[in-house]
């Protein structure tokens, strides 16, 4: 630990932190990216990621915590600093990089009767985020996001998933890649349209099964639609034609999760 804390914004370290933040092609470059706050930080070291400068203040988290986290650097900042640092509010204290893992798709580890979240071209961040919580509560057994068009690393997927980045087996691949791996695999493709034939609940969901969806804006492509093993549709009985991307997965997960007896 350094000896005096960081109270300028123009210090390297400090300038690191906020281009690793702000910037995917730094992220992708080093191969790090940034974790805030205490639950996060706790998660992403429980899960076997390497944390390797940590940025804390003294009169927000214990020195024991930190020690906890195994950081290669830690470096002690001001409060002043860090409200600067910080991608969120709140008095967290701690803000790390870390070092990214690339997991592959013939890497997953699947279960005796797999269920996996398939996201095509997702875009935002806090719907990435947002359906990494659900499959974690669902225990999926992997998320893949095709042809993402936002960086799994982001800050805000970060923030948004609660951690969930961490305890998910997470892949970005193509869809092409993903399509080849789930037949290989044998998993059915449940893909989840407006204009499917079929209702959600009415479709058998209790052998190994990827759930695939599209954005809010678009929908699917044509790619998984020809693709699909049973396309369904989850009953919108409002004016509005579209859930939010999450809200639909965690809908889809847990009517699995129900026909296998949540087992």
């Amino acid at each position: 630990m350094n000896d005096q804390p960081i109270t300028s914004l123009q210090n390297q370290r400090i300038k690191e932190f906020v281009s690793l933040g702000t910037k995917s092609s730094e992220r992708r470059k080093y191969g790090l990216f940034i974790v805030e706050g205490r639950r996060e930080s706790l998660a992403a070291c429980k899960a076997g990621y390497q944390i390797e400068t940590l940025l804390w203040v003294r009169d927000m988290v214990s020195e024991e915590f930190v020690k906890s986290l195994q950081a290669v650097r830690v470096i002690e900042i001001t409060s002043q600093v860090y409200e600067k640092v910080a991608y969120r509010g709140g008095t967290e204290g701690v803000i790390a990089t870390v070092r990214q893992h690339d997991l592959k798709l013939d890497r997953i580890q699947l279960s005796e009767n797999p269920l996996i979240i398939v996201l095509e071209s997702v875009e935002k961040p806090g719907n990435l985020g947002a359906v990494l919580r659900t499959a974690d509560a669902a225990k999926a057994d992997a998320v893949i996001v095709c042809d993402p068009l936002t960086d799994i690393f982001n800050p805000n997927t970060i923030r948004s998933s609660l951690g969930g980045v961490f305890t998910n087996q997470v892949v970005a691949c193509s869809s092409k890649e993903a399509y080849e791996w789930l037949t290989l695999n044998k998993i059915r493709i449940f893909t989840a349209e407006l204009q499917a034939s079929e209702w959600y609940h009415l479709t058998d969901m209790t052998t190994p099964l990827a759930i695939v969806m599209g954005t809010e804006a678009e929908g699917l492509k044509e790619f998984w639609r020809e693709r699909a093993d049973q396309r369904i549709k989850i009953p919108m009985r409002g004016e509005l034609d579209s859930l939010n991307v999450s809200v639909s997965t965690a809908i889809l997960c847990y009517e699995a999760l129900r026909q296998r007896n949540f087992k």
